[in-house]
């Protein structure tokens, strides 16, 4: 028994509802706009977010000042820089919240998507949505999937180039050292690309959904310049 069968009643409710929306559209526009519509709903999240951002930036060089005051009393640290999030009112893990509240949505979603039901019957373009890229046989099919790993690459890209923009410019404001391995960090970006070879057309077309909504939500919400956290940049 898979441990992501404690996902199953959520899985059901999912289940229904795309269901449902795939009586009046195709079953893939069905599944593309309930990723959206969830994605809308955690929007707000998101905004949240990025206000907390633009406070950390804000408050970069202060942190800065106080790794260097403090940098051979990790205990007087971390206590100052509590009591400086404190006073700001500002919450040094609120960037993080809309990647957590997504992953539940997700195994959801993979849940779905990697169970046999009469979703994955359905057809992207003649594409049945239950099969894999390792399945595909012909132009047509090798054509879809080419289609949707490209704009999973090309999500990756944006992603990827948002991430260095974002350590110049945190190297170019003497903001606090990164941790040990953040560079790999936006090599991430691509992490679904891969993810993709792995799960059937359905939940390919959910992360591509879900990606170019993360990459337009942030553009919006960054405009103004602020660095994009590295965990949300894997969103």
């Amino acid at each position: 028994m898979s441990v992501l069968a404690v996902l199953d009643p959520a899985v059901a409710v999912a289940h229904a509802v795309v269901a449902a929306v795939a009586h009046l559209v195709p079953t893939a526009l069905a599944i593309v706009l309930f990723t959206v519509a969830v994605r809308l709903a955690l929007h707000p999240l998101a905004r949240a977010a990025a206000r907390g951002e633009r406070a950390r930036a804000r408050l970069a060089p202060k942190v800065a000042a106080l790794q260097r005051k403090h940098r051979d009393r990790p205990e007087r640290l971390r206590e100052a820089l509590a009591e400086m999030y404190r006073k700001e009112q500002v919450s040094p893990f609120a960037g993080c919240l809309p990647v957590l509240v997504q992953i539940p949505f997700f195994s959801v979603m993979y849940r779905l998507f990697t169970t046999p039901n009469d979703l994955l019957d359905h057809t992207l373009f003649g594409v049945p949505l239950g099969l894999h890229v390792t399945g595909a046989q012909g132009a047509g099919q090798w054509a879809v999937f080419g289609v949707l790993f490209a704009g999973l690459a090309a999500v990756g890209v944006v992603n990827f180039r948002r991430a260095r923009r974002t350590a110049a410019a945190a190297a170019a404001t003497a903001q606090p050292a990164r941790q040990p391995g953040a560079g790999l960090l936006p090599y991430l970006s691509f992490g679904s690309v891969l993810f993709a070879a792995l799960v059937p057309v359905a939940a390919v077309l959910y992360l591509l959904t879900a990606g170019v909504w993360s990459a337009a939500e942030r553009a919006w919400l960054y405009r103004d310049g602020t660095p994009v956290p590295a965990a949300a940049m894997m969103g």
